[in-house]
């Protein structure tokens, strides 16, 4: 039988340093020390976040204090209290969330009209994360260069809808440079998250705001219209004209986490608001008697759109609590 390999002891020496996480390399992390060298670190300990397992104890943004070891290997061992985070649904079933970034002031989703088409309740997802962990956000529409007269009339309802609740939305296209200068004045001095499914222009759009950076682009598949994976870690860009960007992987769908059938209706502003003259308290704004909800609905002053979203989590909402009370009780 062969012998158990001992496992190596790590011993730290006294050189610790404070630093930033600029990217996940998937088996360790680049920190940017506070005296602008990065090395790479690997993690020491374990870390938790109120109580949630995640598949990535650290992620680009954070705050970490982090210390050589005496084979010259850096180690994280502390992450400093962070101002923010988001996260989605972790695919391992094993975990319940993937931390897509900490201590960043703007989350801007990547959208596409076509090639991809992206889904209105993808969006409606991702723009109820962002007001779950209370992260200011927008959109960004890409490849309006791509556009018919239909596609176009819908970009600008959009635009419009987005707008007046709250999320700032700019048309773009990475090709022809239409709308970068907004985009740059939205990013400027600010750490922004860059979020969208594959294929929606992410890299081309990093690539426009910084000229040489020559991030890899990737094809859309023909027969699925759907784009391929080129961004393969979390990683923190400096931007030329000040602030950073967090390009991330392309992110297929938005889960939710934690979210209680009362929360639901709060991460969608509108809803919220009407549902302050709702009848009765705890209204799920389905079928109720005297649900200002529907009402606004009905005279136009809440979409359609954004009302089918709130449907659609709601019920998986509903879904995950039946469960969980199901095994609770089995």
């Amino acid at each position: 039988m062969a012998k158990k390999e001992k496992r190596q002891s790590v011993t730290l020496t006294a050189e610790s340093r404070q630093g930033l996480v600029v990217k996940n390399t998937g088996s360790a992390y680049d920190v940017r020390l506070d005296d602008g060298a990065t090395v790479s670190c690997r993690v020491k300990g374990n870390f938790r976040i109120k109580g949630i397992r995640t598949t990535n104890p650290v992620a680009v943004g954070d705050h970490v204090k982090a210390v050589r070891a005496t084979d010259d290997v850096w180690y994280i061992t502390e992450i400093m209290p962070r101002q923010n985070y988001i996260i989605r649904k972790a695919s391992n079933l094993s975990k319940e969330s993937h931390i897509l970034a900490a201590n960043i002031d703007k989350a801007l989703l990547v959208v596409t009209l076509r090639e991809p088409e992206v889904p209105l309740t993808f969006i409606d997802r991702f723009l109820a994360t962002a007001e779950a962990y209370r992260i200011p956000a927008g959109l960004i529409l890409n490849k309006c260069d791509l556009w018919d007269d239909e596609d176009r009339e819908l970009g600008e309802a959009m635009k419009y809808l987005y707008d007046s609740l709250g999320y700032p939305t700019i048309i773009v296209s990475a090709a022809t440079g239409l709308g970068l200068e907004t985009l740059i004045k939205e990013t400027t001095d600010k750490i922004s998250l860059l979020a969208g499914n594959s294929g929606v222009g992410k890299s081309s759009l990093i690539n426009a705001l910084i000229p040489g950076l020559n991030l890899r682009t990737g094809e859309i598949s023909g027969l699925y219209h759907t784009g391929t994976h080129t961004t393969t870690f979390s990683e923190m860009i400096d931007l030329p004209y000040g602030g950073e960007i967090i390009d991330i992987p392309g992110v297929r769908s938005f889960g939710t986490i934690d979210f209680t059938t009362e929360d639901v209706g709060h991460f969608f502003p509108e809803i919220f608001k009407a549902s302050n003259n709702c009848k009765y308290g705890d209204c799920r704004h389905i079928n109720e008697p005297g649900c200002a909800v529907k009402e606004a609905l009905a005279e136009n002053r809440i979409s359609q759109s954004r009302y089918a979203s709130y449907l659609n989590i709601l019920e998986e909402v509903e879904a995950g609590n039946s469960d969980k009370y199901r095994k609770g009780n089995g």
